[in-house]
C-alpha cells in the first residue's frame, strides 16, 4: 500500500467505505431488475434518464448521450439507432445546425421512464438512512442532516 494521505485511516472507515459501496452495488442490482422487469436493457434506462434529465441549451445530442453514459461516440449512436427501433426515441436534424442530431423521447419512453424513475426515488427514500449513516462514519467532520429536494444539503446541528 503506498504511504501517504492514507495512512492514518481506522478500520471503521475501511468498514464503512465498504457498506457504502455494498449499499451502492445493491441499489445498481435493483435498477437493473426494475429495467428488465420491463424489457428496458440497463443502457437503455441508463440513456432515457440522462435524456429527460438533460438541461442544456437545446436538445439533447448523441454526443450528450455519449458524455453522461461515459460510452464512446459510436457506441452512443448505435444505442441511439436501437433505442429508435425499439420505439423509444425519435432523432431530429437541428434546426439551426443541420449537420446537430437531436434527440427526443418518445411517449412510450416517458411512460416507462415515469413509472421506473417513481420505483427509484422510493428506493432511495429507503436507503438514505443508511447510506447518511454510513457518510457520517466514513467523514468524519461532515455536515449531517441529508439531501433537500433540490439535491442542496441539509444540516443538522
Amino acid at each position: 500500500m503506498a504511504q501517504g494521505a492514507g495512512d492514518d485511516l481506522s478500520s471503521d472507515q475501511y468498514a464503512a467505505l465498504a457498506a457504502f459501496r455494498y449499499r451502492l452495488r445493491r441499489f445498481l442490482a435493483f435498477s437493473e431488475a426494475a429495467a428488465a422487469r420491463e424489457g428496458l436493457p440497463p443502457q437503455q434506462h441508463q440513456a432515457l434518464l440522462a435524456l429527460a434529465g438533460h438541461r442544456g441549451e437545446g436538445a439533447p445530442t448523441v454526443g450528450f448521450l455519449a458524455e453522461q453514459l461515459l460510452i464512446a461516440p459510436h457506441t452512443a449512436a448505435e444505442l441511439v439507432s436501437r433505442m429508435v427501433e425499439g420505439g423509444l426515441l425519435t432523432k431530429a436534424r437541428g434546426t439551426e445546425d443541420r449537420r446537430r442530431v437531436e434527440l427526443a423521447l418518445t411517449p412510450r419512453a416517458e411512460a416507462l421512464l415515469r413509472g421506473l424513475t417513481a420505483a427509484h426515488l422510493a428506493e432511495l427514500r429507503g436507503l438514505e438512512p443508511a447510506l447518511r449513516a454510513v457518510l457520517r462514519e466514513s467523514l468524519p467532520g461532515a455536515p449531517r442532516g441529508g439531501i433537500e429536494r433540490g439535491g442542496r444539503a441539509r444540516v443538522e446541528a
